[in-house]
């Protein structure tokens, strides 16, 4: 949302994960329709932690990583918006861990705050086959991202009263 005040354009802070929170407690076997529908794949049979953030940025306006050579792995989340360092980190911004045994594994879900035992608490899809919170330690986090909507990009506008001359 952008607020004109003289010529300065303020935003609201970017934070998809509150769009996520609207989808806890459903699970790949209770709401199979209902994820399905949400994420283009069927929750059973998928990996479903990437479509999930796919899905939420795209309800947000936010460039989803659809257009990735692999869309539904969560380490392809490593080359999706800018690098947040983990000092720096907010909610909203996506987190890739490692998962399984195998480089292409991952798992990817929206960060939410810090829990008291240290560990970062996680909003995600596919966590024990549903939408919730989990823990996460930060130390094994593989990478922060921070999306941009696309008129928040460097230089550009909002397009409240066309071309400008």
């Amino acid at each position: 949302m952008f607020l004109l005040a003289g010529c300065t354009i303020a935003t609201e802070e970017l934070d998809p994960s509150n769009t996520a929170q609207e989808y806890l407690g459903l699970h790949e076997r209770q709401n199979r329709q209902q994820l399905t529908e949400l994420l283009d794949v069927d929750p059973v049979r998928t990996e479903w932690c990437a479509a999930f953030v796919n899905a939420i940025l795209e309800l947000e306006g936010i460039p989803n990583n659809d257009d990735h050579k692999y869309p539904l792995t969560a380490r392809a989340f490593l080359d999706w918006g800018n690098p947040i360092n983990p000092q720096d980190i907010k909610p909203g911004d996506i987190v890739v861990f490692p998962r399984g045994n195998q480089g292409w594994q991952g798992h990817v879900g929206f960060y939410v705050g810090r829990h008291a035992s240290g560990k970062w608490v996680i909003l995600g899809g596919n966590q024990a086959n549903s939408v919730r919170y989990d823990l996460y330690d930060p130390k094994k986090a593989l990478g922060i991202r921070r999306g941009v909507r696309p008129a928040e990009s460097p230089g550009s506008m909002p397009k409240l009263f066309g071309p400008l001359e």
